[in-house]
């Protein structure tokens, strides 16, 4: 794979348009809303204006160049970025991590519950200037199922289009925001940050226009957990012409406001009102363009997190579709159907883009704040950087973000309470698929296997047992190569004792490097037992048995194993023998004594499972050779019953 890393950071015209149309959605379509967010219902004044462009520029800077461009891009795991990937880094420093891993992985994904509404209802509303009654909110639904109802058929043949369209978008942000500059040059002032200090700090309740600054970093957190798309030197290249075009634009605006000095917005939307009236209608059209790709890009960088949070047991085994060969191309269809209803809803609820932008920016502070964390952890231990530097960082990082976060939290009571309740309803997910697999773990029996290798060969030559199949294969959870779960011998010997020719056990492992293909074979009696070791990485899709049978080929063809079925009449034709799997899966046994909180965990965690994907589905296995045998889970049975017998 070292080869293909290296090519992915290459720097390419086709890799920089193709940057352009996955990672700036977000970030670029900022410009929408952010000005209008921060000067909302005040008279237009110079403090406002030139304090608020001020602390746009400082935070494009501090935020998304120097933290995430230049710092975080360095934190990947093997060419991919985001949350999980730099949790899968450091997760085994301290066990601690995995909270601001669930709570950023989290807040990411309630923040994709809100940014499609929100830009492609700022984009749409661009045309009550053209059409004072129009009704807009039919025309955001008919626009969000479009984008929905797209992902199935995978974004590799639209990623090629977003690209040049992108550029489009961008280049009409710089060329209106450089013609609009003439109105009032000396905006370019706004540059000193003595002006952001002014408005944070002497204008009265200045501290809380963070809130609305802070809408136009958002997207940073988007340029690192789409990495793996896009590669470092091509994210870094054309960061350089996004963030010229981005603030070239707020310039422009500002220069508008600066124009228009002692008046009220009362409804207008500065990035509209610097457009030429003969423009307005494409401006219209190329905003909604750009708005529904970087809703796009959202819903992608969703699918990719909640693949990796599966991988990594933080979240229930849910279908992965790859629809295009593209690498990284991914659709999950529960994630995508429960977006969907998520951003109807939050358009519904809102009606309108300003009370969204209300509602907006509190979850990704809680992001951006859980990468610093697990950030500085990385620095540390992964790159051996000095814990002085690091704890300046740190310092930095926690009270520029603390500070966005704090003035976000205005925003609870004005519907900032939507996204947090999101957060705590994937963080709860997230928990009980934790703390529920630790506690299955903690019941699983392990046997050593080699004694029972000779009661399997007994049992395989044992004529008066029926054959149940030539090959038998069961999916083994056991790390260690020498052991096997208790419950997979009791079915093979005392459930219905099962006779087969050859035995395999399949164990699975997840590594922490994206896309590992490996697998070792440990044949424990030749002919009869044998243990396969997948090693796979948690970008890779199982399907195991695909992967199996190119295993057994494999080996049949080194002659390490004999695969002919072992009917007379058949293995005269040279025919292979059949293969079955069998999967158990685990049931709350009623024999359980739990303690309350670990009761409701595990009753919470198989009520989630009865919606997902089975264990056999997950795997790839294939339907009609495969046996799902139901296991009791026994805890801590109960042991003081007291039976009395009467004659």
């Amino acid at each position: 794979m070292g080869n293909s890393h290296n090519d992915h950071n290459k720097i390419s015209i086709g890799g920089l348009l193709v940057t352009l149309g996955i990672i700036y959605g977000d970030i670029g379509t900022s410009p929408l809303y952010v000005l209008k967010a921060i000067i909302g219902d005040a008279p237009i004044n110079s403090t406002l204006v030139y304090g608020g462009l001020s602390c746009i520029i400082w935070t494009l800077t501090l935020q998304t160049t120097i933290k995430y461009v230049l710092l975080t891009l360095n934190a990947d795991n093997n060419g991919e970025g985001g949350i999980f990937s730099l949790y899968a880094l450091v997760r085994r420093r301290a066990k601690w991590l995995v909270v601001p891993a669930i709570l950023g992985g989290s807040a990411l994904l309630a923040d994709g519950v809100i940014t499609p509404p929100l830009s492609v209802a700022s984009a749409i509303e661009g045309l009550r200037l053209v059409y004072p009654d129009i009704k807009t909110i039919p025309i955001i639904t008919a626009i969000l199922c479009v984008i929905f109802i797209m992902q199935s058929f995978g974004t590799s043949v639209v990623g090629k289009a977003f690209g040049p369209l992108m550029m489009i978008w961008f280049t009409m942000l710089a060329v209106l925001g450089f013609i609009n500059l003439q109105l009032h040059p000396e905006i370019l002032k706004a540059f000193n940050p003595y002006y952001a200090y002014q408005l944070l700090i002497e204008y009265p309740g200045g501290f809380w226009f963070l809130g609305a600054v802070f809408l136009c970093t958002t997207g940073a957190e988007a340029l690192y957990s789409d990495l793996g798309h896009c590669g470092k030197g091509n994210i870094r290249i054309s960061w350089i012409f996004v963030k010229s075009a981005l603030i070239l634009n707020y310039l422009g605006q500002g220069a508008w406001c600066m124009a228009h000095e002692g008046s009220r917005l009362s409804g207008a939307n500065p990035f509209y009102s610097i457009m030429p009236d003969w423009f307005l209608f494409i401006g219209i059209t190329v905003a909604t363009t750009a708005a529904i790709i970087a809703s796009q890009a959202l819903i992608s960088g969703s699918f990719t997190l909640i693949s990796e949070a599966v991988r990594l047991n933080l979240w229930p085994k849910v279908q992965l579709l790859f629809p295009s060969n593209m690498k990284g191309q991914l659709y999950v269809p529960s994630v995508n159907r429960l977006l969907w209803m998520g951003c109807i809803g939050i358009l519904f609820y809102f009606q309108e883009s300003s009370n969204m932008e209300a509602a907006y920016g509190l979850a990704i502070t809680l992001t951006m704040m859980m990468t610093t964390i697990l950030l500085a952890y990385y620095l540390i231990y992964r790159k051996g950087v000095a814990v002085g530097l690091v704890v300046g960082f740190i310092s930095i990082y926690i009270l520029i973000e603390g500070s966005f976060m704090i003035a976000n939290l205005v925003k609870f009571a004005h519907g900032g309470w939507v996204s947090l309740l999101l957060v705590l309803s994937i963080s709860f997910v997230m928990y009980v698929w934790l703390r529920a697999n630790e506690i299955k773990r903690s019941m699983t029996e392990y046997v050593k296997l080699d004694r029972f290798v000779e009661p399997l060969k007994v049992l395989s030559g044992d004529m008066t047992v029926p054959r149940y199949s030539t090959h038998l294969v069961y999916l083994t959870g056991a790390d260690r190569g020498d052991e096997i779960e208790n419950k997979v011998l009791y079915s093979i010997f005392e459930q219905n004792p099962k006779r087969a020719d050859i035995y395999w056990f399949i164990h699975v492992d997840t590594t922490d490097e994206p896309y590992t293909m490996e697998y070792k074979v440990h044949t424990l009696a030749e002919n009869d037992v044998y243990r396969i070791t997948f090693r796979l990485g948690f970008r890779v899709e199982l399907r195991i048995n695909l992967f199996f049978r190119k295993v057994i080929e494999e080996m049949a063809r080194n002659k390490e194993v004999d695969i002919t079925s072992r009917y007379t009449s058949l293995r005269e034709q040279n025919i292979t023998g059949d293969f079955k799997f069998v999967v158990l899966e685990k049931f709350l046994s009623y024999e359980n004594e739990f303690p309350p909180n670990d009761q409701f965990v595990m009753d919470t965690y198989f009520w989630i499972k009865g919606y997902t994907t089975t264990e056999d589905e997950w795997f790839g296995l294939d339907s009609s050779a495969v046996v799902v045998e139901k296991v009791p889970m026994v805890i801590d049975p109960v042991e003081n019953i007291k039976l009395n017998r009467i004659k």
